[in-house]
């Protein structure tokens, strides 16, 4: 398979070992550059022919995710309008 120089250029590779339980050690540059901390959990998903780990988005990581698509004052309007039908 061939791969253009650019996407080889970035291409690191660190070796980890596995434990007997099955666990692990996620480098630190990896760990800082992808913010994992103590805690945090992971997404794991078989690709079929490997295994990514990837940080799960918490709800406060969504916070303002909503930003382009209504002004404050509109959430506002809706949220009140929602607790009127409510009652």
């Amino acid at each position: 398979m061939y791969y253009p120089p650019t996407v080889l250029r970035d291409w690191r590779m660190t070796e980890v070992i596995v434990t007997r339980k099955g666990q692990t050690t996620i480098p630190a540059e990896l760990r800082a550059k992808y913010r994992i901390e103590e805690g945090t959990r992971l997404e794991v998903t078989d690709l079929g022919n490997g295994i990514m780990f990837r940080p799960r988005k918490s709800f406060l990581d969504l916070a303002g995710s909503g930003a382009e698509k209504a002004t404050v004052a509109e959430m506002k309007r809706l949220l009140d309008k929602l607790r009127e039908e409510d009652v």
